[in-house]
């Protein structure tokens, strides 16, 4: 941003939430939090000035009266929803019925009945309890003390700022309020960094100043005065005409006065705001002093929260076009599995089961445990919904997650290699039966090197696994480090590479699909899994001839061949290894013949 000349005024006002910031400019409001993980979540929303189409509303007095109601009753909002982003933990059985049966958000009821209660306990405060001490006083010095109307007023008063003062200081030693004045303090700071022109960084915002002209807290502080005069002026007045108020009345009297109150107490903010004269300080020192209470020093992190929020409503009062976004929030596992199912279902994609996968993979649970009611926190419930978006476009789930599961191994995957099957480990369960640890073995066409790292860790023997591909290798060689497995890789295009070289055993799962049936793969397969690891060929034995052609003077005496083989491969694969010792097809689970067994 730069420094800048001239300080820089501006309207956006902000209030401290649960462990965040909201700040409100003209057109947009954007709530900034740090979640649990340590994550600034950020909600933003469109807002349109209650007088902005009417002129009534835009009236001095008025919209005051309007701004004090709309930060009553915003704010509140504002508040309960910072929490939001903490999660609200498992629903009572009273939560649970009155959503079921009456269709009514517990919290909603709660937050509305809190708005209630907060009122009625200032009024008993701030109203009803000054009066009954003033009364008190009357009666403790006894002997027909009066005091005037100003007395009487001005007494309440300095009783309302006691109580005002001792209730903020009783209250600034609660861990939580403690840290709620800190994001104060960092709302104040980031403001009057950006008003003295300063760029919006954590280094610059730290050096400002923490206490603010068009604080709130302030604008208690002018509430309470103005009250004090206006009710004394009001009682002067009815007092000329000998009218005296009950005490009843006298507190219903104030009540009606608080409108007016907040919009001339607004009135009075604004416009100091506005001056540094000298001449006008008195009238701020008593609000400046008590943001001393109401805001403490906060810490870098909780400035950085301040700035996010400050930037984003900064940024969208000058691009209408910014669209509004919400906080991504937590939710009970069995919650976020159901919305993980009803996604994929939209998208065409029916498998339940990848829901469940996605969950417990992203989470770290047992597939069994997606369905319990534990909390999953912002960052996770990001990460899931990730995933999901990745699947929705067609990528299959293994590299949508990053890996899968092959013999009991992690194995990386992604477009480079084909995802390992399932049914290629009755290959390597077949192969352990001939390799021992002094077994020289290759794997060829190797791709993500499962079944490498498969053998080797399952046997110890000397593993050699080849490909075409520098990328399969490069993926494979990251494999073998994760499990841990000493394997020699070597980039050849089937034994080109490996001339003179003899092995006990070979292993191998090449390319078997025949060209022509290539566009009629899945989508999940022809657009994201690689060609070069499908395309057997014409007639999809390309590799099998090759293996057949050249195998022999790569195996020793009573070497064995295994080879996985497509569904109906068997016989025109097994005639091109007629004339060797032993020749048999192995079938898999779905008893179809999947492997050739060649024995020179």
């Amino acid at each position: 941003m730069g420094k800048k000349e001239k300080t820089c005024k501006v309207s956006i006002g902000g209030q401290a939430v649960l462990e965040g910031v909201m700040m409100r400019g003209k057109t947009a409001m954007a709530t900034a939090v740090r979640d649990s993980d340590g994550i600034i979540r950020l909600e933003t929303k469109r807002i349109k000035p209650l007088g902005s189409n009417n002129l009534f509303f835009r009236l001095p007095i008025i919209r005051g009266v309007v701004n004090f109601l709309s930060s009553m009753f915003g704010g509140t909002a504002v508040l309960m929803r910072s929490a939001d982003v903490f999660g609200e933990g498992e629903p009572s059985k009273l939560e649970k019925w009155f959503a079921e049966k009456l269709k009514v958000n517990v919290m909603s009821v709660v937050s509305i009945f809190s708005l209630v209660l907060g009122l009625a306990l200032a009024i008993g405060l701030f109203i009803f309890l000054p009066q009954l001490i003033r009364v008190g006083l009357q009666k403790l010095f006894n002997n027909g003390l009066e005091f005037n109307v100003w007395a009487t007023n001005f007494i309440e008063g300095g009783v309302k700022l006691i109580i005002f003062v001792s209730y903020i200081l009783l209250v600034s030693l609660l861990k939580d309020i403690k840290r709620t004045f800190m994001y104060h303090g960092a709302e104040h700071k980031t403001i009057t960094c950006y008003e003295k022109g300063l760029e919006l960084t954590v280094e610059n915002a730290r050096k400002c100043k923490r206490v603010h002209d068009r604080c709130g807290t302030t604008f208690l502080v002018f509430v309470m005065l103005v009250s004090i005069i206006l009710f004394a002026l009001f009682e002067s007045l009815l007092y000329q005409y000998q009218i005296e108020l009950s005490k009843g009345i006298r507190i219903l009297c104030k009540i009606g006065f608080l409108p007016i109150v907040a919009g001339l107490s607004y009135e009075l903010l604004k416009g100091l705001s506005k001056t540094d004269c000298f001449i006008f300080f008195p009238l701020k020192v008593p609000g400046l002093l008590l943001q001393r209470i109401t805001t403490r020093e906060p810490s870098d992190d909780m400035l950085e929260v301040a700035i996010t929020a400050f930037s984003k409503v900064l940024e969208m009062d000058s691009d209408q076009s910014i669209k509004e976004q919400t906080f991504v929030l937590p939710l009970k596992r069995e919650e976020l599995t159901k919305n993980v199912i009803e996604k994929l279902k939209e998208n065409g994609i029916e498998e339940r089961a990848e829901a469940e996968w996605i969950v417990s993979i992203t989470l770290g649970v047992k597939r069994d445990e997606v369905y319990l009611t534990n909390l999953v926190t912002p960052k996770y419930v990001e990460k899931v919904n990730a995933v999901v978006e990745e699947r929705i476009t067609g990528k299959p789930l293994w590299y949508c997650i990053g890996d899968t599961d092959f013999y009991g191994y992690k194995i990386k995957v992604d477009n480079r290699v084909l995802i390992p099957r399932p049914e290629t480990e009755e290959l390597v369960l077949r192969a352990k039966e001939y390799i021992t640890d002094k077994s020289q073995v290759l794997d060829m066409c190797t791709g993500s090197g499962a079944i490498a790292i498969a053998i080797k860790k399952e046997t110890n023997a000397m593993v050699t696994a080849v490909d075409i591909s520098s990328g399969a290798l490069e993926l494979a060689k990251e494999n073998a480090k994760l499990n841990g497995a000493d394997i020699e890789f070597i980039e050849s295009d089937m034994f080109t590479s490996l001339e003179g070289r003899k092995f006990d055993v070979i292993i191998s799962n090449p390319p078997y699909i025949k060209t022509k049936d290539l566009s009629g793969l899945q989508k999940e397969v022809k657009e994201f899994e690689p060609m070069l690891a499908l395309d057997g060929g014409e007639d999809g034995l390309t590799f099998y001839k090759i293996i057949a052609e050249k195998v022999e003077k790569h195996l020793n005496e009573n070497g064995v061949l295994l080879m996985e083989i497509g569904y109906n491969q068997s016989e025109e694969v097994m005639g091109l290894f007629s004339g060797y010792k032993e020749i048999s097809a192995i079938k898999d689970l779905e008893n179809k013949d999947r492997i050739i067994k060649v024995v020179f």
